[in-house]
């Protein structure tokens, strides 16, 4: 299948490893010239690198932190100096901590905020004109099965990245007749560092092997197994594409049948 996305600009945040690196590694293998943004600028150069082996396209990387509203403006700004509007737009961060209400108190509370939603909002607020302008443009936010199915010990994931989902879909009502799609891909359980942090995490807490907290997890998956991040990566460049122009405002699961919810 054609995805018709060879030459789209695609900026794609959180992306020097795990989910957000196989999604920007999956744009440019579509041809997609694509810039990625994380605040670790040695695993950023890294991953432009490995992206670029994969591909055999270049790759931009910015450093940018995401919970800092001014390094957004200005990573969005070199983006576009150097490659041109944005057309395909991935918000990804990593998640928050893990933990239970009581731990947490509003500096917490403050920084899952500005990492998962605020961030998503100034993304959009920057890169929307100009998908509104050029009457084509693709929004992918990354949030999580936590979104719909909460996760005990994961509070501050549950309750920001739900807000994500109600962000989205009001925002997609009011671009689709642009052109401009706006959806969410919804992670289970997926090999990625964050969730290797989030293993040791309860193995720590339960006083019990990380393989044993991973035997759990799979046990509680229809499908019998973790998502590898390349299954992600397919998912985004399919809904970046022209093929999915009539799909907007959804929430896709992606979790080998873990959420129970029909």
């Amino acid at each position: 299948m054609d995805l018709q996305i060879d030459g789209k600009v695609a900026l794609v945040a959180g992306a020097s490893s795990g989910i957000g690196k196989a999604i920007a590694k999956a744009l440019s293998t579509e041809g997609a010239q694509v810039a990625i943004l994380s605040r670790n600028r040695d695993k950023l150069r890294d991953a432009a690198k490995e992206i670029k082996q994969t591909s055999g396209n270049d790759v931009l990387p910015v450093v940018c932190d995401v919970t800092k509203t001014g390094q957004i403006e200005k990573a969005i700004r070199k983006v576009v100096d150097k490659l041109g509007a944005i057309e395909i737009l991935v918000c990804n961060a990593g998640g928050p901590p893990s933990g239970t209400f009581q731990q947490f108190g509003d500096s917490d509370w403050d920084y899952a905020y500005k990492l998962n939603l605020k961030s998503t909002i100034r993304l959009c607020a920057v890169v929307v004109p100009m998908m509104k302008d050029r009457k084509w443009g693709r929004i992918i936010n990354i949030t999580s099965v936590a979104a719909i199915q909460p996760i005990d010990n994961l509070i501050l994931s549950n309750t920001s990245r739900a807000g994500v989902h109600g962000f989205t879909k009001t925002l997609s009502n009011e671009v689709a007749p642009y052109g401009v799609t706006v959806n969410c891909i919804c992670p289970g359980y997926t090999l990625t560092e964050r969730l290797d942090e989030l293993a040791e995490s309860i193995a720590d807490s339960q006083n019990i092997s990380k393989n044993k907290v991973r035997l759990s997890w799979e046990k509680n998956i229809p499908a019998g197994r973790l998502a590898d991040p390349s299954e992600l990566g397919s998912l985004a460049a399919f809904l970046a594409s022209e093929q999915a122009a009539y799909i907007t405002g959804v929430a896709i699961n992606i979790d080998g049948g873990f959420v129970k919810s029909i």
